[in-house]
């Protein structure tokens, strides 16, 4: 692999699932990267620190503990080449009610104002995670790009708010920013609150799965390093200003997934249905050939594949990845 030296990333969310990933991949390819986590308590610090175990062991990591909502920030940007920000206030659910203040602060103010600091100083690529919640219940699937968004979760309506603001100050302020849509990534390190992850501990330990809703909900699964790959691609093939769906390509009903899971494991799952959730929505199924043609990347890890290896990686880590967050879980990022 070709390696670019003497460059420098900066990595927001660096110790969660997705910049976690993306720093490493950052590492490999020469990199000096500096991340930014706040170790928010949505989930166990221990869990993301684990994350970060590795990179805390290479000398061009630097890690930042800090809270970019209220932080100082002057200066951030300086000698940094490109800008991944990933870090946001997770979950769909979560997003109703009085919490609803974290979510504007994490996802809509600390976006905000990290891309002042990029109209100060300027950068060679901004990109920013943004996600499939903006759709809502989209009238076409697969979706393209310029399907209306109409998120029916508060979670979703702060993404589509990012999006917004990052087109602000690419107006404005040509600020190089380039948006990822997201759908429901998974993989080693999935986050504990996830899909994936809770249907594997529950499975492993002889536990049902609590499914809300009927389970015919179809989803298009990302792998992590698919994900990685179109994060990286859009960098440096990115068109400012523009947005791209990241989608794994095979959409599926969740109890058609579960049905894999159980076939990976060699063991009958049994599922518990539970009412629906409100902020769920129906249907994902990214159309990526905007991604496919101007960031020349189309996904490449098979459900079945990426499964497996969040599989291995469960039996790996044992019972050290245990959920604190509600039991039934979220299915779309």
């Amino acid at each position: 692999m070709q390696t670019i030296d003497n460059r420098r990333a900066l990595v927001t969310g660096c110790a969660g699932f997705l910049g976690s990933h993306l720093s490493e991949r950052l590492l490999a390819d020469g990199y000096e990267v500096v991340g930014i986590d706040c170790f928010t308590d949505y989930y166990a610090r221990e869990i993301k620190e684990s994350n970060v175990a590795r990179l805390r062991e290479e000398p061009r990591f630097t890690l930042l503990e800090m809270d970019l909502s209220s932080a100082p920030v002057e200066g951030l940007l300086e000698g940094i080449d490109e800008v991944y920000h990933l870090a946001a206030q997770a979950g769909v659910r979560g997003s109703f009610g009085d919490s609803f203040e974290l979510y504007v602060r994490n996802n809509v103010q600390a976006t905000q104002r990290l891309l002042e600091q990029a109209a100060r100083t300027p950068v060679e690529a901004f990109v920013y995670a943004s996600s499939s919640s903006v759709y809502g219940n989209a009238a076409v699937s697969p979706t393209p790009e310029d399907a209306p968004r109409q998120p029916i979760s508060p979670y979703g309506m702060t993404k589509v708010a990012t999006e917004d603001i990052a087109d602000v100050y690419h107006r404005n302020h040509g600020v190089p920013t380039v948006g990822l849509r997201y759908f429901t990534a998974y993989g080693p390190r999935q986050r504990p609150d996830m899909a994936f992850n809770r249907f594997i501990r529950n499975a492993l330990a002889g536990k049902p799965i609590a499914i809300l809703g009927d389970g015919m909900q179809v989803r298009d699964f990302t792998y992590v390093e698919d994900v990685v790959d179109g994060t990286r691609a859009a960098s440096a093939r990115g068109r400012a200003g523009a947005v791209y769906n990241i989608g794994g390509g095979q959409p599926v009903t969740l109890m058609s997934a579960i049905e894999m899971l159980g076939q990976l494991l060699e063991r009958r799952i049994v599922v518990e249905h539970r009412p629906a959730a409100r902020g769920d929505v129906r249907n994902t199924g990214a159309d990526s050939r905007l991604a496919g043609s101007e960031l020349g990347v189309t996904p490449s890890v098979a459900l079945v594949e990426g499964l497996a290896a969040e599989v291995e990686w469960m039996l790996d880590t044992g019972s050290r990845h245990v959920a604190t967050s509600p039991i039934s879980a979220p299915i779309a990022a």
